[in-house]
C-alpha cells in the first residue's frame, strides 16, 4: 500500500470516506486530506509525509456545564480499561512496554485528545488499538471505582475515623490551584467568556469536584464520545489507506452518525469592561505587600482568523515580551507590579490578550488601566518602532522554519494547532501550517498604519475586557481547609450508621480493588512487541575533535538545514565558591542589560534580525563513575543561519566586552523578576526542586546548580532584592569580576552543530572573537562546598506536598548498571504508581538512577500524603528484593526501558547529547553496554538491585516542599523547618 502520499488518487477507492479537500502543505513538505466517515460523520485529518516519527490522535469537543472537572476525570478513567483490553491501567501497561515517542492524554477548556506517537509501524498500530477502544468501550459503566478513583470519594478508615475527600484529579486540582498563576488564567477566562463553556474550570475546581455524581460523569461519555463529535488525525510515514480501512471496521461502522450538540458558543462582545476580584492563598510568614496580581485581559476576533491571530502574536512580543517593550517597561517605570507578564493565546476560539502586573499593589489597579491606554494611544500617535517589528516577526519566522519542538513529535505539536481553527470549523483543519505567506503579509505590513489600527481597535475601542484583580490572604489554605474539615464533620453527623458503614465498607471496597492485580489473561491481551522488535544499536553521538585559532572545537556533524547551533562553554571550575550565586544572577543580566553600541531594546532587536536567539545558561556536566567530579559552566547557546555568522559574533562580542553592568535600575527590574519567575517554577515543579535540594545535601554537582537555580539561588535572589540599596555596589563589583574570571580564552570550549559546509563558517571568525576575551589576572582558587545533610521541610501555601529522597550508591561502592534504568521503568509505573498514585491518590510519582554521578532519586507530585509516601519509599527494597516476573513481563519493562532512550532527536537535541557526553566521558561504546544490559536484564538481576536501592535510600536525605500545616505535623521527620517563600 502507499506511503507518503503525493496526491489523494494513490488511496484508490475510499469505501467509507469522503475526500472533502486536499492541500498541499509546503511549508511541512506533507500533503493534507480532510475527510469524513460516511456512516458516522467523524472528521478525519491526515497529514501524510516522510516522517517516521507517526502521530495518531482522536479527540472530542468538550464543553463543560460546571467546575466539577468531568472532562478531566473522564479523560484519566478511560484509560482504566475497555472491552478489548480489560486491565485495569492499559496506559500504564504502554507507558512500561511500548516504543511510543508520546503516550497522554489532555483535558482542554474545551476539547479531550488523546493522542500517540511511535516510530515503529506495529508499535503504532497497537497503541492506536489501545486507544480507540478505550474512548468508545471503557470499563468506566462496569466499574464504579474507576471514577471514584480518578474522580473523587469519600475516604473512611473506619466509623470513628475522620471523613475526608481522595481521588487523582482531586489532588491534581488542588496543586494547580495552589498556584496564583494558575488560578489567575483560570479566572482570566471564566470572566472574559461567563455565557460559554469557558465560563467554567474543565480542570476542576476542588470545591466543586465532589458535586459530581457517578450517574453525571456517565451521561457526559455518554454524549460526547461518539464518533459523529470526534476528530480523529493520522500524520507521517504510514499506509494511509490501511489505517483508514482498520479504523472504520474495526470501530467507526459500528455507529450510526448521531447529533451531537457540543458546538462552542461565541461569547457576545461586552459593552463595558467588567471587574473581578479573587484571592490567593500566603502562608503565615508571606507578607501581603506588593503580592496583588492586576491583570487587563481582552479578547481578539477568533483563532480561525489566521493573520489576525499571528499579527497580535507579533504585536504582543513588540509591545510586552521583548526587552525594553515600551508598554511592559512603562509599568515597570511606574512602580507599578516588579514582574510584567503579558501572553495571547489563540488555542480556544476567542483569543486572549493579556497584561499581567505581579507583586503590585489593589490601590494600583486604576493607574494600570489608565497607564497602559495612554501608553498605547501614544505608540498609535508616533507609530510602532519598525526595527522592533521586523525583529518580532523574524524571531516567529525562525521558530516556525526551525520547528524544533524539543522532546515532542512534530507531528503531535501540528496537531494540537491544527485543533485551533478545526474544532471551530470543519472545514479548516490546515490553516495554521501554512504560515510562511502570513509572515510575508505581515513583513509588508511594516511602514504602514496596519499595526496601529489594530492597537486602536482591538486594545483601545474594545469593550470586550476583564480587568481581573487577585489578591493574597494569608492563611486562606488553612482556613479553608479548616472549614471542609467542618463540613465534612456536619455531613458524617447527619448520617445514619447505616450510611456511616456503606461510607467505610465503599472505602474498602476501593482499596480492594486497588490492591487486587488485574489477571493475567486481561493484561495479556495488551498487545506487546517482542524483544526482537527493538534494535540493538543505541541512537549515536556525534563528537568529532577540531581545533579552530586555537579554540578547541567539538563538532557535531548532523543535517541542521542550514542553522548552526553554536555553544560557547566557559570552565568555572576556579571560580570562588562565593561568587557562584553571582553567576547564575550573571546568565539572566548578559543580553538584557544595555551595552556600550545598544539599549538593551536595540540589543534584543539586532539578536532577533540576525539571529534565532542568543541565550546564557549555567550547567555542570558530571564525570561518568564519580559521586564528586564535575565540569561547572557559563554556557551561551546561539542559533543562526549560516550566512549570519559574522553578524552571531559581533553580536556575541558586544555582550561579554561591551556589557554595562552599573545600571543600577535596570539591575533590580532584572532581580525582580527573576525572583517572580522561580515562585513560579516552584510552584509548578515542587517535585524537581525538591529532588534538587535534597541532592545538594552531599553532591558537589547537585549543590552547583541549587546554588545557580534551585531554592538556595531563590533564596539568594530573595535576598538580594529586600537589601537592594546596600548590596548594588558590591553586587555590581562582583559581576565585573566575574566578567573577567569567566571570559577568558583558556577556559573556552566550543560545541557546534552544523554539517560540514557549517563548520566551516566558523573558521576565521574565532580568532577576532577570541582576542577580544578577558587576559586580566584573577586569582584561581579551588574550593569545595560544605556539604552536609539539611533534611529540610518548606512550608507552602499550597495544598499538596512534593516528598524526595536522595542518596548515592557508587560512595556506598555499587556500580551502575543498565538494570537499573529497567528498574526505574519498574519501580515508577508500577510499584511507585500503584502505591503512591492509585492507592495515596498523587497525581504524579517517579525515581531514576544516574549512569554518570551514581545519585539516585525517589519523588512524589502533588501529592495528599507525606509521612505515608515516604514509609513506600522505604519499603521499596522490599518489593525490589521479592520481584518476580515472567518472560513477559521482562520483555515490557525492557521495550519501555529502551523507548525513553530511543526518541527521535532535533539536530539541537542530538548536539546537546553528544556534548553532554564527551563532557561526562561517555563514549560510543559506553552507551552499546548500556543497551546490551539492558537488553539482557533478568529478574534476577533487577532483584539484585535491592542492596544497591538500600544504599540510596540509607543515605537519608529527605527534602518536602509541602502545605505548612502538613509540615507542621510531621516536623519530626526533619532537622530544619522552614518557609519557602517570604
Amino acid at each position: 500500500m502507499p506511503r507518503n502520499l503525493k496526491s489523494s488518487k494513490e488511496l484508490g477507492g475510499l469505501a467509507a470516506y469522503e475526500l472533502i479537500s486536499e492541500e498541499e502543505l509546503k511549508d511541512i513538505n506533507s500533503l493534507g486530506l480532510l475527510l469524513r466517515h460516511k456512516k458516522t460523520g467523524a472528521r478525519v485529518a491526515v497529514v501524510t509525509n516522510d516522517d517516521n516519527n507517526k502521530v495518531f490522535s482522536i479527540g472530542f469537543r468538550t464543553p463543560p456545564f460546571d467546575s466539577t472537572g468531568v472532562p478531566h476525570i473522564i479523560e484519566h478513567s478511560v484509560l482504566c480499561g475497555s472491552r478489548a483490553f480489560p486491565a485495569k491501567d492499559p496506559f500504564i501497561e504502554l507507558a512500561k512496554g511500548s516504543l511510543n515517542t508520546f503516550l497522554n492524554a489532555i483535558t482542554y477548556p474545551d476539547k479531550t485528545i488523546y493522542p500517540v506517537a511511535s516510530c515503529n509501524d506495529k508499535d503504532f498500530q497497537n497503541l492506536m488499538h489501545v486507544y480507540m477502544d478505550a474512548v468508545f468501550y471503557p470499563n468506566i459503566y462496569k466499574k464504579e471505582e474507576i471514577f471514584r478513583q480518578e474522580g473523587w470519594h469519600f475516604e473512611l478508615e473506619d466509623e470513628e475515623a475522620e471523613l475526608k475527600y481522595n481521588g487523582v484529579v482531586y489532588n491534581e486540582m488542588k496543586g494547580a490551584f495552589s498556584s496564583p498563576e494558575q488560578q489567575l488564567f483560570r479566572t482570566i477566562q471564566n470572566a472574559l467568556f461567563p455565557d460559554t463553556s469557558y465560563g467554567v474550570e474543565s480542570g476542576g475546581d476542588p470545591d466543586f469536584i465532589p458535586d459530581l455524581s457517578y450517574e453525571q460523569f456517565l451521561d457526559f461519555h455518554s454524549r460526547y464520545y461518539h464518533p459523529s463529535n470526534s476528530y480523529i488525525y493520522l500524520y507521517g510515514d504510514m499506509e494511509v489507506l490501511e489505517k483508514l480501512n482498520w479504523l472504520d471496521e474495526e470501530y467507526l461502522k459500528d455507529f450510526g452518525d448521531e447529533p451531537v450538540d457540543s458546538e462552542i458558543k461565541y461569547q457576545v462582545p461586552f459593552n463595558e469592561r467588567k471587574e473581578i476580584e479573587a484571592v490567593y492563598p500566603l502562608s503565615e510568614n508571606e507578607d501581603c505587600t506588593s503580592n496583588t496580581y492586576l491583570s487587563y485581559n481582552l479578547s481578539i476576533g477568533t483563532s480561525l482568523d489566521r493573520d489576525l491571530c499571528m499579527a497580535f502574536q507579533i504585536l504582543e512580543y513588540v509591545l510586552l515580551s521583548a526587552p525594553g517593550a515600551p508598554l511592559k517597561q512603562a509599568l515597570l517605570d511606574a512602580g507599578i507590579g516588579k514582574d510584567i507578564i503579558s501572553s495571547f493565546d489563540a488555542d480556544t476560539y476567542q483569543p486572549i490578550f493579556t497584561i499581567i502586573a505581579k507583586n503590585a499593589e489593589a490601590e494600583q489597579k486604576e493607574q494600570f488601566v489608565s497607564l497602559i491606554r495612554t501608553t498605547l494611544e501614544q505608540l498609535v500617535l508616533k507609530g510602532l518602532d519598525e526595527k522592533s517589528l521586523k525583529a518580532a516577526i523574524n524571531y516567529y519566522e525562525f521558530k516556525y522554519r526551525e520547528a524544533d519542538f524539543g522532546q515532542f513529535p512534530k507531528g503531535l505539536m501540528y496537531g494540537l494547532q491544527m485543533l485551533a481553527s478545526w474544532l471551530y470549523d470543519d472545514n479548516k483543519p490546515f490553516i495554521k501550517l501554512n504560515s510562511n505567506k502570513v509572515f510575508e503579509v505581515l513583513k509588508s505590513k511594516i511602514g504602514t498604519d496596519y499595526y496601529t489600527k489594530l492597537i486602536t481597535g482591538y486594545l483601545l475601542n474594545n469593550n470586550h475586557v476583564a480587568l481581573v484583580t487577585l489578591k493574597p490572604q494569608v492563611g486562606l489554605t488553612a482556613l479553608k481547609e479548616e472549614q471542609l474539615k467542618n463540613k465534612l464533620a456536619e455531613y458524617k453527623a447527619k448520617l445514619t450508621k447505616e450510611e456511616i458503614k456503606k461510607i467505610v465498607d465503599d472505602t474498602h471496597r476501593l482499596k480492594e480493588y486497588q490492591d487486587e492485580p488485574s489477571s493475567r489473561e486481561d493484561v495479556e491481551k495488551i498487545p506487546l512487541l517482542g524483544r526482537e522488535d527493538i534494535g540493538r544499536t543505541p541512537l549515536p553521538i556525534n563528537n568529532e575533535e577540531k581545533e579552530i585559532d586555537g579554540i578547541p572545537i567539538i563538532h557535531h556533524n548532523v543535517y541542521t538545514n542550514g542553522i548552526a547551533y553554536l555553544k560557547l562553554l566557559f570552565d568555572l571550575e576556579d571560580i570562588p565558591k562565593a561568587l557562584i550565586p553571582y553567576v547564575g544572577l550573571l546568565s539572566t543580566v548578559l543580553g538584557y542589560i544595555d551595552t556600550e553600541h545598544y539599549s538593551y531594546l536595540e540589543l534584543s532587536n539586532e539578536i532577533n534580525i540576525h539571529t534565532g536567539g542568543i541565550s546564557s545558561d549555567v550547567a555542570g556536566f558530571g564525570k561518568k563513575g564519580s559521586s564528586s567530579e564535575y565540569l561547572p559552566t557559563f554556557q551561551i547557546d546561539v542559533k543562526v543561519l549560516y550566512e549570519e555568522m559574522d553578524n552571531a559574533f559581533d553580536l556575541l562580542k558586544e555582550i561579554i566586552s561591551f556589557t554595562k553592568l552599573s545600571d543600577e535600575k535596570r539591575l533590580l527590574e532584572i532581580i525582580s523578576e527573576i525572583k517572580s519567575r522561580l515562585q513560579m517554577h516552584l510552584n509548578s515543579s515542587g517535585h524537581s526542586a525538591a529532588v534538587d535540594r535534597a541532592m545538594s545535601y552531599f553532591s558537589e554537582a547537585s549543590r552547583f546548580s541549587e546554588e545557580t537555580r534551585g531554592i538556595a539561588y531563590y533564596k539568594f535572589i530573595e535576598s538580594l532584592e529586600a537589601d537592594y540599596n546596600n548590596r548594588k555596589s558590591e553586587l555590581i563589583d562582583k559581576m565585573k569580576l566575574l566578567m573577567n574570571y569567566i571570559f577568558r580564552k583558556e577556559n573556552l570550549i566550543i560545541s557546534f552543530t552544523s554539517n560540514e559546509e557549517g563548520l566551516q563558517t566558523l573558521s576565521g571568525k574565532l580568532l577576532p572573537f577570541v582576542e577580544q576575551l578577558k587576559t586580566e589576572p584573577v586569582e584561581k582558587v579551588a574550593e569545595h562546598f560544605d556539604l552536609h545533610c539539611s533534611n529540610e521541610g518548606f512550608k507552602t501555601s499550597g495544598q499538596v506536598q512534593y516528598v524526595a529522597r536522595t542518596g548515592n550508591f557508587l560512595d556506598a561502592g555499587y556500580k551502575y548498571t543498565g538494570a537499573l534504568d529497567v528498574l526505574k521503568v519498574i519501580m515508577s509505573y508500577d510499584y511507585l504508581w500503584n502505591n503512591i498514585r492509585v492507592k495515596g491518590g498523587a497525581y504524579g510519582c517517579m525515581c531514576g538512577f544516574s549512569s554518570i554521578s551514581g545519585n539516585g532519586y525517589f519523588t512524589s507530585y502533588r501529592d495528599p500524603n507525606l509521612r505515608e509516601t515516604n514509609e513506600v519509599y522505604e519499603k521499596a527494597v522490599d518489593y525490589i528484593r521479592n520481584f518476580t516476573a515472567d518472560e513477559r513481563d521482562m520483555t515490557k519493562y525492557i521495550i519501555g526501558t529502551i523507548s525513553g532512550m530511543d526518541t527521535p532527536r532535533t539536530p539541537r537535541t542530538q548536539g546537546n547529547v553528544s556534548m553532554g557526553a564527551y563532557l561526562s566521558g561517555t563514549t560510543q561504546e559506553d552507551i552499546q553496554k548500556q543497551r546490551d544490559e539492558i537488553l539482557g536484564v533478568t529478574q534476577e538481576d533487577i532483584q539484585n538491585l535491592a542492596d544497591t536501592v538500600k544504599a540510596i535510600l540509607n543515605c537519608r536525605n529527605l527534602c518536602v516542599i509541602g502545605n505548612e500545616k502538613k509540615i507542621e505535623q510531621n516536623k519530626d521527620m526533619f532537622l530544619e523547618v522552614k518557609t519557602l517563600i517570604k
